[in-house]
């Protein structure tokens, strides 16, 4: 015989919102005051609330000395994967002014959660120096990685100032691009 009592009944851990509707969580880009981006995702960390800020060391050359500094790739912005109780709690900072939306709309563009995937993949196992691009740039040759540090990521092949470069488009904010040797990339062929 099971004896259970009915007022201590737990279920485990709840993520809903209590009113029996299911909110999942979406990647948005939070516009911050200048130079605020570490300091944004402090407090978002504290509060329990998941953050990004894509950052890359670089080789700073001053007059007597050089440096490898930690630098923020896209100034001013910090991704912030939130449900949507979260999206209006983040706008409670004071360094936070507002969420990125598209053209002509005035919802929060959402990031599609494959695309930060793909970019945080690029930013965590690149050697070379990630740039961002706001150009549009034509649609390339869909590639997969299948050599060195990014072997496994999928993007297009593009030719930027001569060079081959694999790139990882995002919504609103252009592409992220990488040197890439030819020899490191296979084409992906198109599912008709």
């Amino acid at each position: 015989m099971i004896l259970t009592n009915k007022k201590s009944v737990n279920a485990g851990p709840s993520f809903g919102t209590g009113e029996g509707v299911a909110h999942s969580k979406r990647w948005y880009v939070a516009l911050v005051r200048m130079h605020h981006e570490k300091k944004v995702s402090e407090y978002l960390d504290k509060m329990g609330i998941e953050n990004f800020i894509p950052l890359q060391q670089e080789m700073h050359q001053w007059s007597d000395r050089r440096k490898l500094i930690e630098s923020v790739l896209l100034p001013m912005m910090v991704f912030v994967h939130a449900d949507p109780k979260e999206r209006v709690e983040v706008l409670s900072l004071s360094t936070v002014s507002r969420y990125m939306v598209m053209r002509g709309e005035s919802n929060p563009a959402v990031i599609p959660d494959e695309q930060m995937a793909r970019f945080r993949f690029m930013l965590d196992y690149s050697k070379e120096a990630v740039c961002m691009s706001s150009s549009p740039l034509a649609r390339g040759e869909q590639v997969r990685v299948i050599k060195g540090p990014l072997s496994g990521l999928v993007g297009e092949l593009v030719s930027v100032d001569g060079k081959s470069k694999i790139a990882v488009r995002l919504n609103m904010l252009g592409c992220a691009c990488v040197d890439m040797p030819a020899g490191y990339v296979e084409s992906i062929k198109a599912v008709v």
